[in-house]
């Protein structure tokens, strides 16, 4: 008797994805048709200005299986794939992105070790394809710097990821509402491999990935996966006391030895330095701060307005709680 699991769940999270959506469901189904599989399509409109969940919705009433949810306002690509994971129902679940750069092809192989027993496996970009300079380097510095300092490798990773359901509802069940999908799919362990991809060139509209938005997740990656820059502060005291110590005993020997005491460069450089280093240190404290204060408000980490369900048509509020023990979602 097989023991083959029975469904794979895709999670599509979009934002303005219009012209794109239907190509993305009908070119993974193909790939998957021939999986043996069943499969269905979790498709999250996050806030989109285009008609992206009326296209998905489309698709679901025409009989294929997806289901299309809409969020309330445009809440991020993270709370996005929450949702998707919230809603999915696969034993295994894949995200990949609505405008296909991570390639479909790759699908077959995801799948292929994850029935060898792979619990996670993660797309990792060998090209990242017609990407400005400007582009690859911000991306290579921020996750540069996230490996350094956060101890989860994230170089060249991505969210096109195949997790099991074990994985699924690990991640589900973590209690932190600011999330970093990518280092939280990499921290929770179990059986990890990797498949190296090549970017795809996008056919559809403009990357919603901003300077502002990628410098945005990186300081929520940073805070959520290390209290380093809380030393920094301590460094930082420690070089304005060295510094201090040595302009004192250099005032202190020009005294006895009866020499004039140079004065006012000297205190003006020592309190712009020092007020430098006090101005960067209440800086990074706030920031953890701010991520407790957004912790403890235990907001919900989106609202669905609308569902458009394959199996059945729903149109309901809904909230993502995030308790100490569990996900949930309640109705409002």
């Amino acid at each position: 008797m097989s023991t083959r699991p029975r469904l794979i769940s895709v999670v599509l999270p979009a934002f303005n994805e219009a012209q794109g959506i239907k190509r993305a469901v009908t070119t993974i189904s193909a790939i998957l048709d021939s999986s043996g599989y069943n499969f269905e399509f979790v498709v999250v409109d996050d806030g989109s200005r285009d008609d992206t969940f009326g296209r998905a919705a489309q698709l679901s009433m025409q009989g294929l299986p997806v289901r299309a949810i809409r969020l309330s306002r445009n809440f991020g690509k993270e709370a996005a794939i929450l949702a998707g994971l919230m809603n999915a129902a696969g034993d295994a679940v894949i995200t990949i992105d609505a405008d296909l750069q991570h390639p479909p092809d790759l699908l077959p192989a995801m799948i292929k070790e994850w029935e060898g027993g792979a619990q996670i496996v993660h797309g990792v970009k060998r090209d990242r394809g017609r990407e400005s300079w400007f582009a690859t380097m911000r991306a290579g510095v921020v996750n540069s710097l996230l490996t350094k300092l956060g101890g989860v490798d994230v170089r060249s990773s991505s969210d096109f990821k195949l997790l099991d359901r074990i994985a699924v509802d690990s991640l589900k069940n973590l209690p932190e509402r600011k999330r970093f999908y990518r280092g939280l799919a990499g921290w929770i362990g179990f059986r990890q491999v990797t498949l190296l991809f090549d970017v795809a060139d996008r056919q559809y509209g403009q990357s919603g990935w901003s300077l502002r938005s990628l410098l945005g997740l990186a300081l929520t990656a940073t805070v959520s996966f290390t209290s380093l820059p809380l030393r920094i502060v301590s460094v930082l005291g420690t070089i304005t006391f060295l510094f201090g110590l040595a302009v004192g005993t250099d005032a202190l020997r020009s005294w006895m030895q009866g020499e004039a005491v140079s004065g006012f460069v000297t205190i003006i450089i020592t309190l712009l330095i020092i007020g430098s280093f006090i101005m960067i240190s209440l800086g990074i404290i706030g920031e953890y701060i701010a991520k407790i204060y957004d912790e403890i408000k235990q907001r919900p980490v989106y609202i669905v307005d609308c569902i458009q369900d394959y199996e059945r048509t729903a149109s309901r509020t809904q909230t993502a709680n995030i308790s100490s023990s569990s996900t949930v979602i309640s109705p409002q």
